[in-house]
C-alpha cells in the first residue's frame, strides 16, 4: 500500500467536545467519554458499532485499555501511541491505514483531561531530559522560549511580532461562543503582561482548561451515507528529530519542514490550495515555526509575515479560527481540537467564524518541546 492509495479513503464523520473550559467535579475519563458518546452520536452510530480505539492521554499509563472498559468496547484494533499534543493527527494516519487494510470497520479518537480543575498548571508532564535537568528548566516554557529567542536573534523577529498571533488567535476567539478566554486583547496589553520565560509573557503561552474531544473515522465508501459531509483525509505524515530542546538540531527549524511536503505530497495539493490552517499554537512562537516550514513563508520570514493581522479574522489566510491553543482551549494535549474545528469549518457549521470557502483544512501537530510534529489534510467531497 503506497501513501498516495490513502489519499481520500478514509473519512471523519463524527465529532464532539466536552467539558471544554472548566468543568468541576468530572474527571478526565469522564470528560472523554462524554466526548467520545456525543461524537459516536453525531456520526450517526452506536457504541457497538466501534471496533476500533486509538487514544493518548496524560492520566493514564494505559489509555486504550482504560477506554476500552469505561466505555465497554472490546475492539478489534486498537492503538495508544503517545507523542505529545501531535498524538491524535498521529492516530489520524493509524486509523486511515488499519481501516483500509480492513481491520476495522469504526474507529474511535479520543482525549479527555480535566487539567484546569485538577490543579494542573502549563508545565511538562515529564521530567526534563538528563541533559537539562542540571539548569532547571521549567518545561515546556523554557524550551519555546529558547526556540522564540533563537528565531528573534537570527531574523530580527520581535515580541510585537509574537503579540501579533496571541491577538489574532484573540480576534478569533471573539467570535467563537464555546472559546475560554475573549474579550479585548492588543499588541500593547501582550506586552505589558507577565513575563514567564523571557520573550515569553502569559499572554504569548496557551490556555490551562479542561476539555475531551473525540472524533470518528469510517471507509469512504461507508462516509458517502454519513449523516454530515465527511471530511476526507487526504494527507499525512509525520517527523520527530528530538526529545529533549537540548538536541533540537537547530532552534528555528522544525521536523514540520519534513512532515508538512510528505503530508502534501500525499495529498496531491500545495499550500496555497489549503482554506484553512489550523495549527498547534501552544506558544506564538509556534505559529510563526510552522509557517514557515510547512511553505507559507520563507525561513525567518514569519514574524512579518503575521504582522498588520494577516493571520487575524478579515486577514488574508485563515489560521486557528476556533481560537487556537492561546484563546480557546487547551487541556495538556491540544491536537484534537484541531481536528474538531477543521471539520467543523468544512461541514460549513462554524457559525459566525465559518470561512466563505472551506474544501481543504491542514491540522499540524506539535508534541513534547517541538519534538514530534505530525501534519494532517482534510478535504470536503469536493477534493476527491
Amino acid at each position: 500500500m503506497s501513501a498516495a492509495s490513502l489519499r481520500g479513503q478514509t473519512a471523519i464523520v463524527g465529532i464532539a467536545t466536552a467539558g471544554t473550559g472548566a468543568a468541576p467535579g468530572r474527571s478526565a475519563i469522564e470528560l472523554l467519554g462524554e466526548a467520545a458518546l456525543a461524537a459516536i452520536a453525531d456520526a450517526g452510530l452506536a457504541l457497538g458499532d466501534v471496533d476500533a480505539i486509538f487514544a493518548a492521554t496524560s492520566t493514564h499509563a494505559m489509555p486504550v485499555l482504560s477506554v476500552a472498559e469505561y466505555l465497554g468496547i472490546r475492539p478489534k484494533f486498537f492503538d495508544g501511541t503517545n507523542i505529545g499534543g501531535s498524538s491524535f493527527e498521529m492516530h489520524l494516519l493509524q486509523a486511515a491505514l488499519a481501516l483500509q487494510a480492513g481491520l476495522c470497520d469504526v474507529a474511535l479518537i479520543a482525549y479527555g483531561s480535566n487539567q484546569r480543575t485538577n490543579g494542573g498548571r502549563l508545565v511538562s508532564m515529564s521530567e526534563p531530559q538528563w541533559q537539562e535537568a542540571p539548569y532547571k528548566p521549567r518545561h515546556p516554557i523554557t524550551a519555546y522560549a529558547l526556540a522564540a529567542s533563537r528565531h528573534m536573534h537570527a531574523f530580527g523577529t520581535t515580541r510585537e511580532m509574537l503579540a501579533e498571533v496571541a491577538v489574532a488567535a484573540r480576534g478569533w476567539a471573539n467570535l467563537n461562543p464555546d472559546a475560554f478566554a475573549r474579550g479585548p486583547l492588543g499588541i500593547v496589553d501582550v506586552l505589558a503582561s507577565r513575563m514567564v520565560s523571557d520573550p515569553l509573557t502569559v499572554a504569548d503561552c496557551c490556555l490551562v482548561t479542561d476539555g475531551g474531544a473525540a472524533c470518528v473515522m469510517v471507509r469512504a465508501e461507508r462516509a458517502r451515507d454519513a449523516r454530515h459531509k465527511p471530511a476526507y483525509l487526504l494527507g499525512g505524515a509525520g517527523a520527530a528529530w528530538h526529545r529533549s530542546i537540548s538536541s533540537m538540531p537547530d532552534l528555528t527549524i522544525t521536523a514540520a519542514s519534513e512532515s508538512g511536503p510528505r503530508a502534501f505530497a500525499m495529498a496531491g495539493l500545495l499550500p496555497a490550495q489549503v482554506d484553512l490552517l489550523m495549527l498547534y499554537d501552544a506558544f506564538t512562537i509556534n505559529t510563526i515555526l510552522f509557517l514557515e516550514d510547512l511553505g507559507y513563508c520563507p525561513k525567518g520570514e514569519g514574524g512579518r509575515f503575521v504582522q498588520g493581522g494577516a493571520i487575524a479574522p478579515g486577514g488574508r489566510l485563515a489560521v486557528n479560527t476556533n481560537g487556537g491553543g492561546l484563546s480557546c482551549v487547551h487541556p495538556g494535549m491540544y491536537g484534537l481540537f484541531l481536528i474538531i474545528e477543521a471539520v467543523t469549518q468544512l461541514r460549513g457549521a462554524a457559525g459566525e467564524r465559518q470561512q466563505p470557502r472551506c474544501e481543504v483544512a491542514l491540522c499540524h501537530g506539535n508534541g513534547g518541546t517541538l519534538s514530534s510534529q505530525v501534519t494532517a489534510i482534510l478535504g470536503s467531497g469536493a477534493t476527491l
